[in-house]
């Protein structure tokens, strides 16, 4: 069954080849292969089309091919069933088009034109093709710049994997109470998702408990829950591979201790200041500086940081408690597009984190938006900061906020031409 409605399809095709018929290119967009598993013999990781292709045909097959050529428009080059998968797997969905054998005697057919190769170049029907590096450039970036706008179709299955990720975090705040695992947690919260519509998981369910907080990407394990201690989730269900993204910091029991709370408080005001910046032309930048400069003037208020907020963002001192972005495209999985204006040079910092986003926002991005306030050992520990921002820490005073351990709190949310659409609203703070 197919999962978008051919009408979206054709849309997308034709928006690219406006550009693409003026660039006098020939296109090819890989789907890709399955990945052997090292020893594995013959078999293979589960397979996931390059999301260009994805995109841009709506068939999550592995071996396709679409194929643009100036004046013809698109031709799609599938992988026909053989005897040995139907045996194996099944009578696969296939979807129409030519024989993936005949794509060589095509590419040769327009050998006068430059070649461009998108999604997966390792696929072996492109392997051997060269891009022309100049042409390359410029066709990747429209196919970021139009990709980046999410569609009807698109939204419809991001709200589908939201509302499965609501009911993992229902069930999480069911299951948690002193005394239950980290990987308890976890294992109910994806199986609810499943029970909930979601098709998978967009990445590997976070659940740190304590002073594991302190670590972003922590993967839950045996620790127990203990009465005093914080958790924090973050997770996301998926919809036919598109995601929802979502991090909530709750008590053991039924509140916070006072530290707990002070950060918490300050965390979610950095995020409401966030997702109040979150609109057509905003730099994201600017939505970072925003959080970041709530956090300082929190930390200021709590005796944690000294100085003016201007100077703490500028010297990077609140890096050593908000040291990521504050959030990263969502849509076609977890991490989608996003990038830089072509203008802009690569890896640009803001307030000491690296921000995966370098774009004014427009209508029709769908972002997170998550600040955090963590008590890393590694980053307070470090001589070097330490010196750098020995007079803008209370070095010594650090000993009691410790135990929190880390909060974030996240959110997905749609660009709009009114106020900011957050989508996952329905999931309680």
């Amino acid at each position: 069954m197919p999962i978008f409605e051919n009408s979206f399809v054709v849309k997308r095709q034709k928006k690219l080849a406006e550009f693409f018929e003026k660039s006098g290119s020939v296109v090819l967009v890989a789907s890709g292969e399955p990945v052997a598993k090292p020893g594995g013999l013959d078999q293979t990781y589960p397979f996931l089309p390059h999301p260009e292709y994805y995109w841009l045909t709506g068939s999550r097959r592995s071996g396709g091919v679409m194929a643009f050529a100036p004046k013809e428009g698109w031709t799609h080059f599938v992988r026909k069933a053989d005897a040995v998968e139907r045996l194996w797997e099944g009578e696969p969905e296939v979807p129409e088009g030519e024989s993936v054998l005949r794509l060589n005697e095509w590419i040769r057919a327009h050998s006068s034109f430059p070649n461009v190769v998108l999604g997966n170049p390792n696929h072996s029907p492109v392997s051997g093709v060269k891009s022309d590096p100049t042409q390359k450039k410029a066709i990747q970036e429209n196919m970021d710049r139009v990709r980046r706008h999410k569609d009807e179709a698109e939204i419809a299955l991001m709200r589908q994997a939201v509302r499965a990720t609501a009911s993992a975090f229902r069930k999480a705040r069911e299951v948690i109470h002193p005394g239950v695992t980290e990987r308890d947690v976890q294992i109910e919260m994806e199986a609810e998702m499943l029970r909930a519509g979601a098709t998978g998981k967009s990445f590997g369910t976070i659940v740190a408990a304590g002073t594991h907080a302190s670590v972003i990407h922590f993967e839950p394990g045996a620790r127990v829950i203990a009465k005093n201690d914080l958790v924090l989730l973050d997770s996301g269900a998926e919809v036919h591979e598109y995601a929802a993204d979502v991090s909530r910091t709750v008590p053991a029991e039924e509140r916070f201790t006072p530290e707990q709370q002070a950060i918490y408080d300050l965390v979610l005001a950095a995020q409401l200041a966030g997702i109040s910046k979150c609109q057509p032309g905003t730099e994201w930048h600017e939505v970072h500086r925003t959080a970041a400069s709530t956090i300082a003037r929190g930390l200021v208020d709590l005796g944690i940081l000294k100085g003016s907020i201007d100077e703490l963002l500028d010297s990077e001192a609140i890096a050593l408690f908000f040291p990521h972005g504050v959030g990263h495209m969502l849509g076609l999985r977890v991490r989608d597009v996003g990038g830089r204006h072509p203008d802009r040079p690569d890896g640009r910092m803001c307030c000491g984190a690296r921000v995966r986003v370098d774009l004014p926002l427009e209508t029709g991005f769908v972002m997170t938006v998550e600040p955090g306030v963590y008590f890393v050992p590694a980053i307070l520990e470090n001589p070097e900061l330490r010196q750098k921002h020995k007079n803008r820490v209370s070095w010594d005073d650090l000993h009691r906020w410790r135990e929190v351990g880390g909060v974030r709190i996240e959110d997905d949310v749609l660009i709009s031409t009114d106020v900011p659409d957050v989508l996952t609203s329905e999931i309680p703070k």
